[in-house]
């Protein structure tokens, strides 16, 4: 049997623990990015069919698949006629609706169905959040949360990916 021995310097030292909790570091922020890919892949399977939306219960249950609780009948229900032409002043709308694999623009001309629910799940807010789904043929077009209270905002359909990573 041979031993090789050697004399380890205090810098030495310090320098290798700090390479190995870099490494650490490394490697523990690694599994949380793939936790964060699997929790997302985990969403994304158990998302309703944007197709045959025919009921109500279907409608509720494709918001839920988004990770929303909403109520159990839409607060409003319209027919809305979208434009032949999307001027400049859709661009955000349809961007937004474009980053969720929504293209409204192949819908101009057409007569659509809007159903808005009343949300009651948003993260820290709990009164006037809507859940706009947008329709045709029994299909999800594309769809919005928002608030028009005080300052008001609008978001795509999914939970935020925070929140939805600790539902477990």
């Amino acid at each position: 049997m041979i031993i090789i021995t050697k004399k380890l310097r205090p810098r030495r030292l310090v320098a290798g623990c700090a390479l190995a909790a870099v490494a650490i570091a490394a490697v523990g922020a690694g599994l949380d990015l793939i936790q964060d890919v699997q929790t997302a892949q985990a969403v994304v399977q158990l998302q309703a069919n944007p197709e045959n939306v025919k009921t109500n219960d279907d409608r509720v249950a494709y918001l839920e698949s988004c990770g929303w609780l909403v109520g159990e009948e839409a607060a409003n229900q319209e027919d809305i006629r979208l434009p032949d032409v999307f001027d400049d002043s859709y661009e955000a709308y349809l961007t937004l609706q474009e980053s969720q694999g929504f293209d409204l623009t192949q819908y101009a001309g057409k007569t659509i169905q809007r159903y808005t629910y009343a949300v009651k799940n948003f993260p820290g807010l709990q009164e006037n959040i809507w859940a706009s789904l947008l329709l045709y043929q029994d299909q999800v077009i594309g769809g919005e949360v928002y608030s028009n209270q005080g300052d008001g905002f609008m978001q795509g359909l999914a939970y935020p990916a925070k929140q939805q990573g600790g539902k477990g």
